[in-house]
């Protein structure tokens, strides 16, 4: 794949507007959809970057889409919607859906675009708008073999690792597993840091202990900096974002079969948090949020309100 081939992204917010930046930055044409939603783009207009209003003017310039939007829903209505994508992708283009979905959405998805005459790939991103910035995101990649090949040294401007985890879907369901594994973690790393506090132990000690024993990891490296400091900025990830990729994990263990108690777990305690009002708040300030929720009662299961159960997607 030339540098002279166009690019365009829906979605320039705290994620794709790295990636924009990157893709500008190593001298590929760039153009992105103005939206209510995005980051400043003061600075990709200064590099060459061309805002257009709607899809259609996207999709009609641009050898490669890159959608970095928030999940399932909003790709299906960006992709099939009422003059949505699928309705203007020029022949023999790709679509690169860098956004955290549902596999089985993702391959219906793929299917539509196969049969439109374009191609699909899914590289579903872990990291954080710090390394997007960088270029140095972790891409989880489902595509055939081939078209990852070609669409490689574009992904690469962007991205320090890319995984191929199999056909289209995978990198999907593979970012599922991690945001599992990773955003369990903070949970409940943060949950022992409002118990803490509840519990007379310090910050500092608590988290120096686990500095150098089992709980060590990026989790804490990412709560620390909070904890001690009132330092956001190393997990600038929404409640209501982490809410929805637990039940999107969800999804995929009850269609695979799978076990997932510890999962319902982390989710009733993020679905509590958000539905406390906590939703735009960090992950970084999960600790707060849960002694706040301890303070006024909302976690006790004795006193909580029944809530709905978080919506299931087929």
């Amino acid at each position: 794949m030339k540098t002279d081939c166009k690019i365009g992204i829906v979605g320039v917010g705290l994620m794709g507007h790295g990636i924009a930046l990157n893709i500008l930055r190593a001298g590929w044409p760039l153009g992105y959809v103005r939206h209510a939603g995005n980051q400043p783009t003061e600075d990709l207009d200064d590099l060459g970057a061309c805002g257009v209003d709607d899809l259609a003017d996207l999709a009609r310039s641009a050898d490669v889409v890159l959608l970095c939007l928030n999940g399932s829903p909003q790709v299906e209505t960006v992709m099939l919607g009422a003059d949505g994508l699928l309705t203007h992708l020029r022949p023999g283009s790709v679509v690169v859906d860098c956004s955290t979905a549902i596999p089985s959405s993702t391959r219906k998805i793929a299917a539509h675009v196969a049969k439109a005459g374009s191609r699909f790939m899914d590289a579903a991103m872990t990291r954080t708008p710090i390394e997007a910035r960088e270029g140095r995101l972790n891409l989880l990649i489902g595509a055939d073999p081939s078209l990852l090949d070609e669409v490689t040294p574009l992904l690469a401007c962007f991205s320090e690792h890319r995984f191929h985890a199999g056909d289209v879907g995978a990198g999907h369901a593979l970012k599922l597993l991690h945001n599992f594994v990773s955003l369990g973690t903070v949970t409940l790393i943060s949950e022992a840091f409002a118990c803490a506090n509840a519990s007379g132990v310090s910050a500092d000690i608590l988290v120096d202990v686990l500095r150098t024993g089992g709980g060590h990891g990026a989790a804490l490296d990412r709560l620390a900096p909070f904890v001690l400091d009132g330092d956001t900025s190393r997990l600038r990830f929404s409640v209501a974002n982490a809410r929805k990729d637990l039940d999107y994990y969800v999804t995929l263990a009850q269609h695979a079969g799978a076990l997932h108690g510890v999962a319902d777990g982390v989710l009733d305690a993020l679905a509590s948090m958000e539905t406390a009002g906590m939703a735009a708040r960090y992950m970084a300030e999960a600790p707060d949020a849960l002694a706040d929720l301890a303070r006024s009662g909302k976690d006790d299961p004795g006193t909580r309100t029944p809530r709905p159960s978080p919506a299931r997607h087929s």
